[in-house]
């Protein structure tokens, strides 16, 4: 569900925007990828199911203090190490990366 803003996904090679109010279904095990759409903040709230996905999420994300709490902007080290972070665990949660679309 898009919370905020807009977001592009790629769902089985097929690109598709929606905005804020707009909910996307992509089943489980399914390749996909999102990224913003926008030049400003977007929010998601994604439901993981069967649940275990939002473990990887809550092992790799960065905690913000409240919901609506805009995330840091990672410098260019920070973000490295955030990605090798994502790919050193994404095995564990059977998780693959795509490249950019």
């Amino acid at each position: 569900m898009v919370l905020e803003g807009e977001i592009e996904a790629t769902f089985r090679g097929v690109k598709s925007a929606a905005r804020a109010g707009q909910t996307l279904h992509i089943p489980a095990n399914a390749p996909h990828q999102f990224h913003n759409a926008s030049g400003q903040n977007a929010r998601l709230l994604c439901i993981c199911s069967p649940a275990g996905q939002e473990e990887f999420f809550e092992q790799v994300g960065v905690r913000v203090a409240t919901r609506t709490t805009p995330p840091p902007k990672p410098e260019e080290k920070a973000e490295q190490e955030l990605r090798a972070k994502a790919a050193a665990l994404a095995p564990k949660y059977k998780t693959e990366f795509l490249p950019h679309a």
